[in-house]
C-alpha cells in the first residue's frame, strides 16, 4: 500500500476521487492500493521562548532569556489560545503516525501544496512520526483528476525537494527569530503590543513613508504654456516657468502664436496590438483590486477555492509565463475551450512560454475542467472569468490589428510637439480583455497643414506622490528597488529586471505569504484599505516611529538582505545556519543598544522624582511622565525631541541635577540644520540650553 499524506482534507478528497473508489475510514480513505490521509494545514508550530528557557507559558513577558537563539529549533503540535494542544490536531497526527506504522504500507507520498510551505508541513508530520519508510513527492500544478493521475505515475523522490525544504525551514526559523525576539523587545520597551516581523514592518514602513511624503508635501505654483481645444489634443510646451515668471510665460506663448504651427511629419502604419501577459497571483490581484476594489485577502481566498475545485492552476505563482514542457497540456485546454465556442489557437511564443521566467510554478490559467453554469458563486465567477478572459486573449486566434499614427507639429523653430494615437481596425483579443489606454484618435492632418493655435499660460501646481493602491503596493513589493516611474513606463514584456530581483530574493515577502502579511497589518490596525487605497493608521505610525527610536531598522534593505540569503539556501550556496546568522547578527545589534547611551529603558521603568508634585516619573508610551497625571500633573520629558532620542540616562540626569549632558543631533524644524544643546529644567519645564 502507498500512503498519501495530503496537506488538507479538500486535496485528499480530490486525490482519492482521481484514484477511484476508496472507502472512507476515521481520518483517512483506503482502496485501489492507496491510503489517503491528511493534515489540517500546519499540524506543528515552532515552540515559544519559554520552551527553551524553562519559563512558564502565558506569564507576563520579561527581558529574561532575550534574545533567544535556539541551537536546535523545536516544534510542537498546534495549540489553542489557552496553550492546550488542539484535540482535532492531536487525533489526526495520531492517525497519520498509526498509518505510517502499518505493516502493509511500503512507502509514503508527500502531497503538500506545491510550494515551500506545503513541503515542510508534511515533512514535519513525517519527522515527528519517526517515519523510516521511503518518501516520494506528489507535485500538483492543478487538482484536476487528469493531473493527479499523471503526477501519481511520475512521482519523484522526496530528496529531490531537499533544497526547497531547506529554504522553507530557514524562512520559518528566521521569521521566528525576528518576530518572537523583536516583538517582545518592542512591546516591553513601549508597553504596547507591537507586532514586529521581517516583512510586515517594511510593508507598513513603505505606506508610512509615502503618507508622510504626502502629509509634508508643499505644493509649488508654476506656469506651463499650452494650447487645447475641444476637437484637438493638447499641445504642451516642455518649458516651465516659476510662479514669479508669468510674464515670461506670456511672452513665450505670444512667440509661439506669432509663428505658424505646421505638420512637419506624419507616420502611419498598421500594426498588431499584443494582449497583456498571463496572470501571476499579484498581477491578478492588481486587476481585481483596481477594477473591482477587491481586497487581496478576498481575491486569494476566491482563487484558492477555484484551485481546490480544479478549475484553475496553482494560484500562488510569481510568474506570468508557461513552461515549454506544458505545451501539450495547454493545447488540451485550448481544445476544450474551442469546443465551447472560444476562438483560440495554440501560439508558441517566447512572450508566453519561457522557462527562464519560472521559479517553481507557471502562470495562473484555467484547466481542462470547465465549471457548470451554477457551479460558482458570483464572486468566484468574477475571478474565474478574469483568468479565463486573459487566457483567451493571449491565445486568441484573431489578432488585434490597429493603425498607429505619429504626428510631429513644429511651431517655427521654437518647439516641436509629438502626438501619438492608434485606432483599432480589427478587435481580435480585445473582445475578451481590455487594451491599455483604449483607442486614441488623432486629427486627420497631412504634412504641410497649418493648425490655428492660441497658446496661453496655464497655472499649474506640483502634485504630491499618490497613496499606495493594491496595484502599486504589489508592484513595489515585487521589486522595491525599482523606481515607480520606470516601472509604470516599462514596455509590455520588458520585465527582465523584475524577474531578476525575484530570483535573487529582493522582493518583500512572496506570492505565498504577502497577502496574509498585508491582511495582518490591516487587522492589527497599522494600515487601512479603503476601496483599493492603503493609508497609514495611528497605530502604524506609532509602530514605525517607535522602532526607529529603538534602533530597529527593518527596512527594505535589511529584508532584501535576508531574502537573498534564503535564495542562497535554495540554490545550495548557503547552509540554513549561514542564513540565520544574518538575522541573529541584526537582532543581537538591537539588544546590544540596551547597553549603550541611546537606551530609552523599559516601559514603566523608574526615572526619578517629579519636580512639580514629587510623584515618581516613569518611562511611558510617548515620554518619561509623572505618575501624578491623574491628579493633573502634566510634567513630562519627551522620548524624542527634534529628531533626537532622549536616553533614560539623560532623563535621570535632568531630574537629579536639573540638566542633561551636552547632546548632539537635534534638527531644527525651521532651518533643517542640526545643532547641539543641553536639556535643562526651568520652572518645571524642559527647555534647550545652548
Amino acid at each position: 500500500m502507498k500512503l498519501i499524506v495530503a496537506e488538507k482534507p479538500s486535496l485528499a478528497r480530490n486525490i482519492a476521487s482521481a484514484i477511484g473508489h476508496l472507502s472512507r475510514r476515521d481520518g483517512y480513505m483506503e482502496g485501489e492500493g492507496y491510503i489517503v490521509t491528511w493534515a489540517f494545514g500546519h499540524l506543528f508550530s515552532l515552540c515559544d521562548i519559554e520552551d527553551y528557557t524553562g519559563g512558564e507559558a502565558g506569564k507576563k513577558w520579561t527581558m529574561e532569556g532575550l534574545p533567544c537563539f535556539p541551537e536546535t529549533f523545536r516544534f510542537s503540535l498546534r495549540r489553542e489560545k489557552d496553550g492546550k494542544v488542539d484535540s482535532g490536531v492531536k487525533k489526526q497526527f495520531e492517525t497519520i503516525s498509526a498509518l505510517l506504522k502499518r505493516g502493509d504500507v511500503d512507502c509514503v507520498i508527500n502531497a503538500g501544496d506545491a510550494d515551500r510551505e506545503g513541503e515542510i508541513i508534511i515533512r514535519l508530520c513525517l519527522i515527528h512520526a519517526d517515519n523510516k519508510k521511503p518518501v516520494y513527492r506528489l507535485w500538483l500544478p492543478d487538482q484536476t483528476a487528469e493531473t493527479v493521475r499523471a503526477a501519481l505515475a511520475e512521482l519523484k523522490e522526496g530528496k529531490d525537494y531537499d533544497r526547497l525544504a531547506d529554504e522553507g525551514f530557514a524562512r520559518t526559523y528566521m521569521d521566528w527569530l525576528y518576530g518572537v525576539n523583536l516583538t517582545r523587545f518592542a512591546t516591553l520597551k513601549t508597553g504596547t503590543l507591537l507586532r514586529v516581523g521581517r516583512v510586515i514592518v517594511p510593508i507598513v514602513k513603505a505606506i508610512y513613508d509615502r503618507d508622510m511624503q504626502i502629509e509634508n508635501f508643499t505644493p509649488e505654483i508654476y506656469y506651463a504654456v499650452s494650447y487645447k481645444s475641444e476637437n484637438f489634443p493638447e499641445l504642451l510646451s516642455k518649458k516651465k516657468f516659476t510662479k514669479d515668471e508669468r510674464h515670461k510665460a506670456e511672452a513665450y506663448a505670444a512667440a509661439l502664436n506669432g509663428v505658424p504651427c505646421t505638420v512637419k511629419s506624419r507616420k502611419s502604419k498598421k500594426d498588431t496590438l499584443n494582449p497583456g501577459k498571463l496572470f501571476s497571483l499579484s498581477k491578478l490581484q492588481n486587476v481585481l483590486g483596481k477594477k473591482h476594489k477587491m481586497p487581496m485577502e478576498q481575491s486569494l481566498k476566491l482563487v484558492q477555492a477555484l484551485y481546490e475545485k480544479g478549475y484553475v492552476t496553482y494560484p500562488r505563482t510569481n510568474s506570468e509565463y508557461l513552461a515549454t514542457a506544458e505545451k501539450g497540456k495547454i493545447a488540451t485546454v485550448l481544445k476544450g475551450l474551442e469546443a465551447i465556442g472560444y476562438p483560440v489557437k495554440m501560439k508558441d511564443k517566447k512572450t508566453i512560454f519561457d522557462d527562464s521566467k519560472i521559479e517553481s510554478h507557471s502562470a495562473l490559467t484555467p484547466t481542462v475542467k470547465i465549471p457548470e453554469k451554477e457551479a460558482l458563486s458570483p464572486e468566484e465567477k468574477l475571478v474565474y472569468q478574469t483568468i479565463l478572459r486573459r487566457f483567451v486573449a493571449v491565445f486568441c486566434a484573431e489578432d488585434c490589428l490597429c493603425e498607429k499614427t505619429e504626428l510631429v507639429l513644429a511651431s517655427g523653430e521654437l518647439e516641436e510637439f509629438t502626438l501619438k494615437g492608434h485606432v483599432i481596425l480589427q478587435k481580435g483579443w480585445t473582445r475578451f480583455d481590455e487594451p491599455k489606454g483604449g483607442e486614441k484618435t488623432l486629427p486627420d492632418l497631412k504634412v504641410g497643414d497649418t493648425v490655428p493655435v492660441n497658446f496661453a499660460p496655464v497655472e499649474k501646481e506640483t502634485s504630491p506622490p499618490k497613496h499606495y493602491t493594491i496595484e502599486t503596493l504589489n508592484n513595489y513589493l515585487k521589486n522595491p528597488f525599482r523606481e515607480e516611474k520606470a516601472r509604470a513606463e516599462e514596455e509590455e514584456g520588458d520585465d527582465a529586471e523584475d524577474y531578476k530581483a525575484m530570483f535573487e530574493g529582493l522582493e518583500l515577502g512572496t506570492e505565498a505569504t504577502r497577502t496574509g502579511i498585508i491582511d495582518n497589518a490591516v487587522k492589527s490596525r497599522y494600515i487601512a484599505l479603503k476601496k483599493d487605497v492603503y493609508s497609514i493608521l495611528p497605530d502604524g505610525k506609532y509602530l514605525i516611529e517607535q522602532l526607529s527610536l529603538m534602533g530597529i531598522s527593518m527596512d527594505k534593505f535589511k529584508t532584501a538582505e535576508t531574502g537573498k540569503s534564503l535564495k542562497a539556501v535554495y540554490r545550495g550556496d548557503l547552509e540554513i545556519d549561514g542564513a540565520l546568522a544574518v538575522a541573529k547578527g541584526e537582532i543581537a545589534r538591537v539588544f546590544g543598544l540596551e547597553k549603550e547611551e541611546s537606551n530609552t529603558g523599559l516601559y514603566g521603568e523608574a526615572v526619578g522624582t517629579c519636580p512639580l508634585c514629587g510623584n515618581e516619573v516613569v518611562k511611558g508610551k510617548y515620554a518619561y511622565g509623572c505618575r501624578g497625571y491623574k491628579e493633573g500633573c502634566a510634567f513630562r520629558v519627551p522620548l524624542a525631541l527634534l529628531g533626537r532620542t532622549v536616553p533614560i540616562a539623560q532623563a535621570r540626569k535632568i531630574l537629579a541635577e536639573g540638566r542633561s549632558d551636552p547632546m548632539t543631533g537635534f534638527v531644527s524644524k525651521r532651518s533643517g540644520k542640526s545643532f547641539d544643546a543641553r536639556l535643562v529644567l526651568k520652572d518645571g519645564r524642559v527647555e534647550f540650553e545652548f
